[in-house]
């Protein structure tokens, strides 16, 4: 009976995780699978799939493969990790909402930055997202048109039959030239940063080409060609539109596998800004604390914690041991000033002079 315990197998336990060699294939895989389901509803079994749209799809699953690359490298790191989670139980605030809108909507947190710049951001940033809610539905066939008799068009979004417009109409005018006037958003808000790149002197000396202005560049390029389609079919009747239409649509693809490992990779990730948001504000709420040096509260205590316990995942130390602190526990300016301590040997921290610009907006 002993022998017959010992050679009896292990349970071995089967789970969908062990199917996959990473997070990044396991969400390469679903977030794929979620499309192709959603692209065989819509297009009604794939029997209304656009061929010339197909180098368009080709360069979206090189872009979510490479967003879900850096998103999931940076998601590792000790402190998204405490965002993304704190974040998660937070999402369900109040305050969600109204943070959700001024951050994703109307931008008011660049507002105390001047309204050029706020203005240059809704261009930019609206201009893109409305690109995107127009491309991609066409691109994976979840919305396509149908040319009906006596000059009318339904609109099929999903596989229903959503809307019949007439082809002259108005409704029909807004959806064939909607990519053009997000064109000329980004064009707006390309040609604000570029001045603004080129004008503002600090901010010269902070550009580097590759990663500030080359996003622009493209952006621009991509919102010109696309103008120049228009042109072409409307005045040329429609000479030169294959050569211009690859252009663009190559221009499309080259951004689109650019785009998660460049300055432009803020936009798909902007959405945790609210983590942060409502982690700051929940925490703020509960308890601040107050710096060991001018005892002003800077942080919530819980955000000072953490900072402590990622320092510490990271094997750095912060803790100073003869003036019995952390650095972390200390506001910007007390930090900026025990710095200047440590090299000139005198005690700038304890000087309670304020900074000039120390609370500054912006």
């Amino acid at each position: 009976m002993a022998d017959t315990a010992l050679r009896k197998p292990l349970k071995t336990t089967h789970s969908f995780n062990n199917a996959f060699a990473s997070k990044f294939a396991k969400s390469m895989f679903i977030t794929i699978s979620f499309l192709v389901a959603l692209s065989f509803i819509g297009t009604r079994m794939f029997t209304h799939v656009d061929m010339n749209l197909y180098g368009y799809m080709v360069g979206t699953f090189v872009f979510i493969a490479g967003f879900f690359y850096r998103f999931i490298a940076w998601g590792e790191r000790p402190p998204t990790k405490i965002i993304i989670k704190k974040g998660m139980k937070l999402l369900f605030r109040k305050s969600t909402p109204k943070t959700s809108v001024e951050h994703l909507g109307t931008y008011n947190f660049i507002w105390n930055r001047g309204i050029y710049r706020w203005t240059q951001h809704v261009m930019l940033g609206w201009g893109v997202i409305l690109s995107c809610l127009v491309t991609f539905p066409l691109v994976f066939g979840w919305m396509y048109f149908t040319m009906e008799e006596g000059g009318y068009y339904t609109v099929v979004a999903m596989g229903v039959d959503l809307l019949t417009v007439n082809a002259d109409g108005i409704i029909a005018f807004f959806f064939y030239n909607a990519l053009n006037f997000t064109a000329v958003m980004v064009i707006i808000g390309v040609c604000m940063a570029l001045y603004r790149r080129l004008k503002n002197m600090q901010a010269r000396a902070e550009q580097k080409f590759i990663y500030d202005f080359l996003p622009l560049y493209l952006l621009l390029f991509i919102s010109i060609t696309g103008l120049i389609l228009t042109f072409m079919n409307v005045f040329l009747h429609g000479e030169g539109h294959y050569v211009m239409s690859m252009i663009h649509q190559y221009s499309v693809i080259i951004t689109l596998i650019y785009l998660p490992f460049g300055k432009l990779a803020h936009i798909p990730f902007r959405p945790l800004s609210v983590f942060a948001r409502n982690y700051r504000e929940h925490y703020g709420e509960q308890s601040m604390k107050k710096c060991k040096v001018c005892g002003d509260e800077f942080v919530s205590t819980e955000q000072s914690k953490d900072v402590i316990s990622v320092l510490g995942t990271n094997d750095i130390d912060f803790n100073m041991e003869k003036d019995g602190f952390n650095l972390a526990e200390l506001c910007l300016p007390c930090r900026r000033k025990y710095r200047i301590a440590r090299f000139s040997g005198f005690a700038t921290h304890n000087v309670k002079t304020k900074e000039a610009n120390q609370n500054a907006k912006g």
